[in-house]
């Protein structure tokens, strides 16, 4: 796959960006040139190769799904100024 000029430009109109001719001319350059590295990578034999989701081997840490309420009402109420049985109490703002 290439990419020509008015595809450079018509991808600058689509994405808002304001580019002179030379610049788009140079842009056709490197595009091509990445679009040429990654139809290199598209012929490498991948075949029995599975999916990686680092590059060393590694386990998920899972825990347990349990349901708790966390323990930490008193905890996230204790800077409160002003709090009810575990509530923040606010002044009332409509009438």
């Amino acid at each position: 796959m290439s990419v020509d000029l008015a595809t450079v430009k018509r991808v600058a109109r689509l994405a808002r960006i304001a580019v002179t001719e030379e610049e788009a001319q140079r842009m056709t350059g490197e595009l091509n040139g990445i679009l040429g590295f990654v139809e290199q990578l598209s012929e490498v034999n991948v075949d029995g190769v599975e999916p990686m989701t680092s590059v060393t081997p590694m386990a998920m840490k899972k825990r347990t799904d349990a349901v708790t309420d966390g323990n930490k009402a008193d905890d996230i109420v204790a800077n409160a100024p002003i709090e009810d049985r575990n509530f923040f109490l606010v002044p009332k703002v409509v009438e």
